[in-house]
This record gives structure tokens, C-alpha cells and sequence, in this order.
């Protein structure tokens, strides 16, 4: 069979090249190099090749159903902030196929990563929830849904009137949809009248994107995807999108190898979009801001600020420059342990053109990521590379609506529409909406719940879509803290860690069981449809929280999905269109459309006061320092992906990847077990040595080993505006002797 359509799909789509011709002539087949076990190729088994196909030839190989699917219907993927689109097959009720959609102008196009093909087949594990459970005599039960939520009900009412509003405290999910995010936070605000509201995706960089809408008024989200292929120069900081989102790292490898982008990586490892890059700055973590600062003042030297563009839209310029004038970059070298050669070369990439920051967790979850990303923004402002669609910032989402929850106000400082709460006029359009006086008492984070429920203040939680005893950081810490509540309510599609510890345990329905729409990292809205019916008697989250905010404060409800959507799209400008187009993906509408446009006068946007460059001082008796990171198998925690057969016939140890230098110093060889120490915890992995690290890193992948990763780090090493600081700590590594 010698069509080619899974060598193009290899080479012009996912840009691998793990297979090609091989031989010649009358004997010439799709082959790996020197036909080796794909296992052992570069191939990243994202299943491409297989979807297109036509003959059969290429098949999945560990498929539980033989044939063709009775049902084939079109959703959203509810991995990562990419939002791809999918056509699941389904016989008897059961998802046993996934493929990408065949509609057009989607963001992934043909294409699918590993997770979103194969791991899907979590949604059969055991582990499903079916029924709603009551804890009794210490054990949970089974109940029926009037008992469940009349329990909950009850003692969300009696709690907040025994002990106040703010004794009330809700965690929603980034993982749920924005109709579903939107009852959540209005339950909270409008029934219980508490603010204390928040969701998964605070360690996500949540202080670093509320710092982008503080700097941009409310601008620096809308960037599709496409456009990266359209660039005259990317910069990819702190990300390695071909682990994490890999569909944005086919976009990534497709403008540098097919388009001819120059592609900049600035990340301590040698990432999997290193070797398409025009350069790689391997500098030490934690030295961005030394980086940034050290490349504008390189420009600056050599006039290649836009003048035009900070003349109109920007104002604090001419301060900003004169303290570049005087930064001394061989400091910036010492630090960043960048040489000074490769700065030079950089700047003169960056030199004369509009970038393209493509920017990952390394950033949004570092402790100093507020500060990066201001560096970042006054160089975006320097060289006028904002207001477009080929430049700007690309904030890679972990989450598939975590953009989404922040729209809806699932949040503690931000009302529906991205409201600041702490905005007089904000908060009177919401309370004229709802018909209700909004608490002024600021609501509590995540961290801040876990801290209440310690003091004893915190008396009541209710989690939707989340799973902090795998995902957070002291995992007996926050098992002590969820103890010590007097009402814990886990609204989920699984059993999981958190669910045990519940008192009442709410079952929800999966994305492809129910209605709903994501907000993709671009901005992109997607709404769909359910592919099958929940099990048993699970319901989706819409429908759960419409029914218990009936029971608490006896209102008519929604009945509906189209008429939170309808709500919604009256009330939030930016969501105008949603339920009104609809399976058809469009991009809200943020002030990015207008802020730089040429047409238009503009704000002027300040640049912010140059960081001073400074070296980290540690503890010598942790001298080594963690890089928590991903594998594109799994997202996250794992509390999805380590449930899927698929993944698990991976066969992944989660190796910690050191440095040959400390390899040899500490007489390691590959395979050796190692243990990790940290002030809050440690762990044992298996150790690979790796040539091109740089010594002093120790890589540890997340989600392994019941993702024992986070026991390293603290809840509260909080940096600047709260950053969690949740990527990464200092440790110690010694070898363990059997």
C-alpha cells in the first residue's frame, strides 16, 4: 500500500518522521528507520496515521471491540486547554473509539496526541461513580438523589446560619463546563452569600494570567493557534508543548520546519522542540526575569525598539529604557548561565520583528512568574508585539476550560465576565442581575481554604470535578484539614482519594455524557453535545447543581442547558453568541480586538519598573534543585490517565533525570534508585543520566508512583502574588544501597 497518507500526516502534520518509504522500487512500503519496533522509533503514538488511513492497514492494536462502532458523534476533548475536536464511537453505551473530527477549521486539524486517541478509555474503568453515596456510621451508602441532596442542602443552610457565610467555602473545576462553573459560583454567592470561591487551576498560574489583565486591561488572550505558522519569530519560554499539549507542538515544529519560523527555546532541559530551534538557551531555573531583561537591553542597544507602536499605545517607555542603559550583562551571563554569544544571537533573531511568546507552566507556576511575565510584557510592548494573530502571548492551558472557569467567576477576585470583585461598579451590575447583595468580604483561595479548615473557621467545603488529595502538594496535611470539616461534599465521575474522605459524594456525568461548552487557550468556544448516557444513575454537574439550588432557595431553576446558556449569553458581552451557533466553535471577544488596533485610538499601556538581577541563595544541605515537569501520556495528577489501560501498557517508571556530571560524582548508573528529600518530603524513583542536562537539575515527571512528585513540595512556599511556586524546589539526592 503505497497511498502515503500516514507518512505525510507524519511528516507535514505531526512533523515526526518516524516513518518513511523504505526500500525501493517494486519493494518500497511505509516503514520505521531500518523498520525498528515502533516502540523503539521516535514515534509519539498519537494515532494520526492510523486515523487517516483509508485502507485498514494501519489499525490500533489493543482495542477491546473488533468492527465498526454503532454511534459515531462529534464532542470536545476534555484533556488538555487545546481543545480538540473528536468523533467518539460508541457501541452498547460505551466509548470504544476516538478519532479526530472531520469538521472543518477545528484546532487540531487531522491530528490528536496520545492522550486524546488512546486514554480516553478511562471513561469505562471501575472506578466510575454511579450513584450518589452518604457517609453513615462511618461508611458511605448508597442513597437516591432526594436524600443526597437534601443532606447537602441542609447542611450547607444550617452551617452558614450556625457560623456565617464566610464558614462556607466551594472548589469547582477547570475540568467542568462554563454553564456548570457559572450555577457553581452563583450557589455560592448568590444562595450562601460566600466569595469563597475557587478552582483547580489556581496552581496553574492563575496570579500570572490576573497579572496580564491587569497590565493589558483585560487584554492578551485572543491568540490563535494558526498563527504561530504565520510568525516572523517565536519564542517558546518555559514550556515543552510537545509533552503537555502536544497538538500545540505540532504547531510549533510545522512554523519552524515547514514554514521556516526561527524558533527560540529558552528552557533549562532539552526540550522535545529543541531540536527544531534555531537556538536553545539553556539557562538555570529560575533566572528568567535576567534573561528577558538582558535580551531587551541587547535591543535597545541596537535601536530595535518600535517606536511607533510605544509612542501611541504605551506610556513610561523612556524610564524603562534608561534602566536597561545600565544593566550589566555580563551579570545577566553569570546568572542565566547563558554566554554572552548566544545572547547576541538572539537578539539579532529578535531583531526587527514581531513575536510570538509561547509561554508554559515553567512561567505560570514558577514563585517568581509574576515577574517574568512582567519582563515579558514590557518586551512585547518594546518590540510592538502585541495586536495580532501571528504575535503576542500563547499561554498553554493544563486544563481544558480553565479559561473558561476564570469567564464565569469560578474564582475568588473576579465576577462573571472577568469582573474584578473589588471593582464597586462590577459588583453593582451582578447585583442588579441577581437580585441580591453581594458579600463585600474578599473570598478565600484554595491555599487560604486549606488554612481556614485548619484553624477551624472553615466549617463546610463543597469540591466539584477535583481531586487535591492526589493533585496538592502535603497530601496529609489536606487529609487532616478535609477531616476536620463539618460538611465535605465531593461532586466527581470517579472514586478518588477525596471522595473517600466525603460525607456525601455526588455522582457526575463524564464530558462526553453530557451537554456543555469549553473555552479553549485561545479563546475558542465549544459547545457539544453527549455521545452516551451516564452510568447508572450519575447526572450531569448542570443538572446537580440546578436541583440542589433548588431545594436551598426554592427558585423555578434552569430545567435546561439552554437556558444557563441563555442567561449566560445576556449577561456576559464576551459570551453574546453562545447557544445561538450552535456546535460551530467561534472566539469571544476580549478588549484584545481593539486595544492595539491601528484603527483605533487605543489605552496607553505603562511599562512596568525594571526587576534587579540577583543570584538565588540556598540551603547547601539541599543542593540540588527539581524540575517538575510532564509526560505525554498523562496530564496532570493522573487521576484520569493513570486509570487507562492504554496508558498503563506504557509501562512508564517516571525516571528522575540527572546530569552525567552528577551521575558520576554521585556513582549512579542508569536504573539505580535514588532518594529525593525535600523539607516536606521524600520520595524513591529510578535515575536515567542525561548528557545535556545541566548538573545541579534533578527532572522528576508528575502523575507516577500516585503522583509522589508533590510530597516534595510545600502548600504555602508561596512567591510573588501568591504563586504557588508549585513547579519545582530545592532537594537532596542520595543513592540507595540494596
Amino acid at each position: 500500500i503505497l497511498c502515503g497518507k500516514c507518512i505525510r500526516a507524519d511528516h507535514e502534520l505531526v512533523v515526526v518522521g518516524a516513518i518513511d518509504y523504505n526500500l525501493r522500487g517494486f519493494k518500497s512500503r511505509p516503514a520505521t528507520v531500518h523498520e525498528v519496533p515502533l516502540e523503539k522509533s521516535s514515534c509519539t503514538f498519537c494515532g494520526t496515521c492510523v486515523s487517516m488511513c483509508p485502507t485498514g492497514a494501519l489499525s490500533v492494536k489493543n482495542t477491546r471491540y473488533v468492527g465498526s462502532p454503532e454511534k459515531e458523534s462529534s464532542t470536545i476533548c476534555g484533556f488538555c486547554g487545546v481543545g480538540c475536536s473528536l468523533v467518539m464511537g460508541s457501541v452498547d453505551g460505551q466509548i470504544v473509539d476516538v478519532n479526530p473530527s472531520h469538521r472543518e477549521k477545528t484546532v487540531n486539524l487531522s491530528t490528536l496526541c496520545v492522550r486524546g486517541h488512546f486514554a480516553h478509555d478511562y471513561l469505562n474503568a471501575s472506578k466510575r461513580l454511579s450513584k450518589p453515596l452518604i457517609r453513615k456510621d462511618g461508611e458511605l451508602s448508597p442513597a437516591t438523589w432526594d436524600e443526597a441532596l437534601e443532606v447537602v442542602a441542609q447542611g450547607l443552610i444550617s452551617i452558614k446560619e450556625k457560623y456565617g457565610p464566610q464558614s462556607v467555602a466551594f472548589l469547582g473545576s477547570s475540568k467542568c463546563t462554563i454553564e456548570e462553573n457559572y450555577l457553581f459560583q452563583k450557589i455560592a454567592r448568590v444562595i450562601l452569600g460566600t466569595n469563597n470561591v475557587d478552582n483547580g487551576s489556581y496552581g496553574s498560574g492563575r496570579a500570572v494570567i490576573n497579572l496580564i489583565s491587569e497590565r493589558l486591561d483585560g487584554g492578551g488572550r485572543i491568540t490563535p493557534l494558526a498563527g504561530l505558522e504565520e510568525a516572523e519569530v517565536i519564542f517558546v519560554i518555559g514550556a515543552d508543548p510537545t509533552e503537555t499539549a502536544p497538538v500545540v507542538g505540532y504547531y510549533l515544529k510545522r512554523a519552524s520546519r515547514i514554514k521556516r519560523v526561527p524558533l527560540i527555546v529558552a528552557d533549562p532541559r532539552k526540550t522535545g522542540l529543541v531540536p527544531f530551534s534555531s537556538l536553545w538557551l539553556s539557562l538555570s531555573p529560575n533566572s528568567d526575569v535576567a534573561l528577558i531583561n538582558g535580551l531587551a537591553a541587547l535591543l535597545l542597544k541596537e535601536k530595535a525598539d518600535d517606536s511607533s507602536f510605544t509612542d501611541r499605545f504605551t506610556q513610561g517607555f523612556d524610564p524603562y529604557r534608561d534602566s536597561l542603559s545600565g544593566l550589566d550583562l555580563e551579570k545577566v551571563c553569570r546568572v542565566t548561565g547563558v554566554e554572552m554569544a548566544v545572547m547576541e544571537e538572539t537578539a539579532d533573531l529578535l531583531k526587527g520583528k514581531k513575536i510570538a511568546f509561547v509561554i508554559g507552566h515553567g512561567i505560570l507556576q514558577q514563585k517568581h512568574g509574576t515577574s517574568t511575565m512582567d519582563a515579558l510584557i514590557n518586551l512585547a510592548l518594546m518590540t510592538g508585539s502585541l495586536g495580532g494573530d501571528n504575535k503576542g502571548f500563547y499561554l498553554i492551558a493544563r486544563e481544558n476550560n480553565e479559561a473558561g472557569a476564570l469567564d464565569m467567576g469560578t474564582v475568588p477576585d473576579f465576577l462573571p465576565g472577568r469582573r474584578p470583585f473589588y471593582n464597586h461598579k462590577d459588583r453593582k451590575y451582578w447585583e442588579k442581575l441577581w437580585d441580591v447583595k453581594l458579600s463585600p468580604d474578599p473570598g478565600l483561595n484554595l491555599i487560604r481554604m486549606i488554612e481556614e479548615a485548619e484553624k477551624g473557621n472553615l466549617k463546610a467545603l463543597y469540591i466539584m470535578g477535583e481531586n487535591p488529595l492526589l493533585s496538592l502538594p502535603q497530601p496529609e496535611r489536606i487529609r487532616n484539614a478535609l477531616n476536620s470539616l463539618e460538611l465535605l461534599v465531593v461532586q466527581d465521575i470517579l472514586t478518588t482519594e477525596t471522595t473517600h474522605t466525603a460525607h456525601v459524594v455526588l455522582a457526575g456525568a463524564a464530558f462526553s455524557e453530557k451537554a456543555g461548552t469549553f473555552t479553549n487557550m485561545e479563546g475558542r468556544v465549544q459547545s457539544f453535545e453527549p455521545v452516551v448516557s451516564p452510568p447508572g444513575d450519575a447526572r450531569p454537574d448542570w443538572e446537580i447543581l440546578d436541583l440542589l439550588s433548588r431545594r436551598m432557595s426554592h427558585a423555578d431553576g434552569y430545567s435546561s442547558i439552554q437556558k444557563i446558556r441563555a442567561e449566560i449569553s445576556r449577561r456576559i458581552p464576551m459570551y453574546s453568541e453562545l447557544g445561538k451557533l450552535g456546535d460551530e466553535s467561534w472566539i469571544r471577544e476580549t478588549s484584545d480586538l481593539r486595544l492595539f488596533h491601528p484603527d483605533e485610538e487605543g489605552e496607553s499601556i505603562s511599562f512596568s519598573p525594571v526587576i534587579s538581577v540577583d543570584n538565588e541563595v540556598f540551603d547547601k544541605a539541599y543542593p540540588f534543585t527539581v524540575i517538575l515537569g510532564s509526560l505525554r501520556c498523562h496530564l496532570g495528577s493522573g487521576s484520569r490517565t493513570c486509570l487507562s489501560d492504554r496508558v498503563k501498557d506504557f509501562g512508564l517508571k517516571g525516571e528522575v533525570e540527572i546530569s552525567s556530571e552528577d551521575g558520576t560524582r554521585l556513582n549512579l548508573k542508569v536504573g539505580d534508585k535514588v532518594k529525593i528529600s525535600s523539607p516536606n518530603g521524600s520520595i524513591e524513583r529510578e535515575v536515567t543520566l542525561k548528557k545535556d542536562l545541566r548538573a545541579g537539575l534533578v527532572f522528576i515527571p508528575m502523575a507516577i508512583n500516585n503522583n509522589d512528585a508533590r510530597q516534595l513540595m510545600g502548600l504555602t512556599q508561596l512567591g510573588e502574588a501568591d504563586s504557588p511556586g508549585w513547579n519545582g524546589c530545592r532537594v537532596n539526592l542520595k543513592k540507595i544501597v540494596d
